[in-house]
């Protein structure tokens, strides 16, 4: 059985005040008929956001921001866990940070678990360790630690769900003529810096974050799809009927 990592960015999650109980919802929906042909490893955002709900403090400085997250991290698993629920999907937490993946003990550690979680159906729900990181807080939305995750937890492919509905060759926000680009081979050293800020209120990553976490991917000979979290129906029709309406893959086609 085929294995894949899809990462929630908070844009999917919230809109700009409160967590959205629907678009979890909705997720868990997807993801309980993708998992009748693939194992999923979920990727979450959205904490700080969950955190902010309950206490509004200033999320420019770092230490108001992990405090939000450590707040926010067991009311959003509350809620991811009483949605699956009601499918009948156990979940699991794992929270990580970027030194996770410098030591190799560590790494297996967290290996051993997700094969563990994955034998036994239970679904990992992976968020990063921001009550506790620092220069992790900058990855990116979780973007670059979903790749990290999809690379050492051997993924066949990492989805990123954005608010867009791909990878276009100029910002979609700005110029509504932008074209969508369906699949990248290779990305330009230069695309990797372009500031990009993003869209969403509580978003800490952007495209550029999105196109690193590729780049990682396709250098290790793995895949990624981009595509819009609010067409959850694409993304099913892709992976369960190779019916691409939208989205970009990046890496070579097989």
């Amino acid at each position: 059985m085929k294995r894949i990592v899809i990462k929630v960015g908070t844009s999917n999650l919230s809109d700009g005040e409160t967590i959205l109980s629907e678009a979890i919802e909705r997720i868990a929906r997807s993801i309980a008929r993708l998992r009748e042909k693939f194992e999923i490893i979920l990727v979450t955002s959205g904490a700080v956001a969950s955190g902010y709900t309950k206490l509004r403090l200033d999320k420019s400085l770092i230490s108001h921001k992990q405090a939000l997250a450590s707040i926010g991290q067991p009311l959003l698993l509350e809620t991811y866990r009483k949605i699956f629920e009601s499918y009948k999907i156990l979940n699991a937490q794992i929270l990580l940070c970027g030194h996770d993946f410098d030591s190799c003990s560590c790494t297996q550690n967290a290996k051993d678990t997700i094969e563990v979680l994955l034998s036994n159906k239970v679904l990992p729900i992976i968020n990063e360790n921001d009550a506790l990181a620092t220069a992790e807080l900058k990855f990116g939305d979780n973007d670059r630690l979903s790749a990290h995750i999809a690379y050492y937890f051997d993924a066949d492919l990492l989805v990123i769900l954005s608010d867009i509905d791909g990878y276009f060759d100029k910002n979609p926000h700005e110029f509504p003529e932008a074209k969508l680009i369906k699949h990248i081979t290779s990305i330009p050293e230069q695309n990797l810096k372009t500031t990009y800020d993003p869209h969403g209120h509580f978003a800490t990553g952007g495209i550029v974050t999105k196109l690193i976490a590729a780049d990682f991917l396709m250098k290790r000979g793995k895949k990624m799809f981009l595509c819009n979290g609010a067409k959850l129906e694409d993304l099913e029709a892709f992976l369960l009927e190779g019916i691409q309406r939208s989205g970009t893959i990046f890496g070579e086609s097989k």
